[in-house]
């Protein structure tokens, strides 16, 4: 069985954009296709839309973001900041359309979060996270339609983060993950089901702020272990397939060059913690090794099972940066650049937006311009989020940080 037309077009896409193209090949060598003398063998995982930076702000930080000021959507990347949040309810909805330079109007990421501050020092948080993939006809092998369909996947998360500290915080996140990708097919006479899994987060955040010479400025240092869980199968098969594991630090340096202007650096490292694929099948069983491990094993095996040893490892780490300036907290300009190992998926691209903010409603947009030739699903495409912000239902703050 197979998909054609716009179907074929739209999966290949999807996870050529998102996770790079498997070309480990059925013999021992790893290494069919190298640049520069390095094997190309990026890290595959199911479900890669929960890797997908969902809101406007971050996605103009060159997906940047494990540090960044509270807001509703650090449900995504770093819950623990939401102790931190200035209000005591905020709500968000960001909207990522998907493919459109390919012409397709019905493949979207959208996803609607937010927190409510119970004291001032826990904070619970909510999130659903939801992709459809458009609609699309299924076909046999002769190419005989067989029905429509309308594959689509989401994510529901809830989370709960406490300040230890003026200083510290520390989260944890829930989440529920499902897959409809062709559930109720048959392919060569095996049932099609949707994926289902389970995983949490965790994560923490540290801010200092400090002050060089006349100019005050804060750090906070974020990181977070994300969708840790179970693996997800979409048969009956035993082989079933890795979530996308993420181990992120970073880092955002907020300056307050005077009482209207402001400027912050931020810096993320992220890792999949996922193994690196190898054709080793040391039992025999006609699979590789490294589809065996249980998930937690995976996540430490993924420290240093690369067959090119260290170097190979630290080029399976993607880098974000970016600026973020704000006047007068009423109106932001954003840019950052996102780089990935040709080896390891290639995607490279800058990025650009802008935030404005009025009174409790606050509205951000970012734009994705690709700097290698590795196509991006999100290739010249306009992203925004909306937050509204309940001030009037502020909680007793915190100390000032040290």
């Amino acid at each position: 069985m197979k998909f054609i037309g716009k179907i074929t077009i739209l999966f290949t896409l999807f996870f050529i954009g998102l996770n790079g193209i498997s070309l480990v090949n059925a013999q021992d060598t790893l290494c069919p296709l190298s640049i520069n003398g390095k094997c190309i063998n990026p890290l595959i995982t199911a479900v890669p839309f929960l890797r997908i930076v969902p809101d406007a702000r971050a996605a103009a930080l060159g997906d940047g973001g494990i540090g960044l000021s509270a807001d509703p959507n650090a449900m995504h990347v770093n819950a623990s900041k939401l102790a931190f949040a200035e209000n005591k309810l905020a709500v968000a909805a960001s909207y990522s359309p998907w493919l459109r330079s390919l012409g397709l109007t019905d493949v979207y990421l959208a996803y609607l979060s937010g927190y409510l501050k119970l004291d001032k020092v826990q904070t619970i948080g909510a999130s659903l996270r939801y992709f459809s993939l458009g609609n699309i006809t299924f076909t046999d092998d002769q190419g005989n339609s067989i029905r429509p369909g309308r594959p689509n996947e989401y994510e529901l998360a809830v989370a709960y983060a406490r300040a230890l500290s003026s200083n510290l915080s520390v989260g944890i996140t829930g989440k529920f993950i499902y897959s409809n990708l062709a559930a109720g097919l048959v392919v060569e006479s095996t049932d099609i089901f949707a994926g289902t899994a389970f995983a949490a987060d965790l994560s923490m955040t540290y801010k200092k702020k400090l002050k060089m010479g006349e100019t005050k400025s804060e750090l906070t240092i974020g990181g977070a272990i994300t969708n840790i869980g179970s693996k997800i199968s979409y048969t009956k098969s035993i082989n079933k397939d890795y979530l996308p594991a993420n181990l992120g630090i970073g880092a955002n340096w907020e300056f307050s060059l005077d009482n209207f202007n402001s400027l912050s650096i931020i810096c993320d490292l992220n890792k999949l913690l996922v193994p690196t694929p190898t054709n080793v099948d040391a039992n025999n069983d006609g699979r590789p090794d490294y589809r065996d491990y249980s998930p937690i094993s995976a996540i430490f095996k993924s420290f240093g099972d690369a067959p090119g040893g260290f170097a190979e490892e630290m080029r399976e780490i993607s880098i974000s940066s970016g600026l973020e300036y704000w006047y007068d907290k009423q109106f932001a300009l954003r840019a950052g650049y996102y780089y990935e190992d040709p080896t390891k998926g290639n995607r490279q691209f800058l990025t650009a937006g802008l935030g404005i903010k009025y009174n409790v409603f606050s509205l951000n947009f970012s734009y994705l311009v690709p700097t290698s030739n590795q196509r991006n699903p999100l290739d010249n495409t306009l992203r925004f989020t909306f937050i509204f912000d309940v001030n009037s239902f502020k909680t007793e703050e915190l100390p000032p940080a040290e």
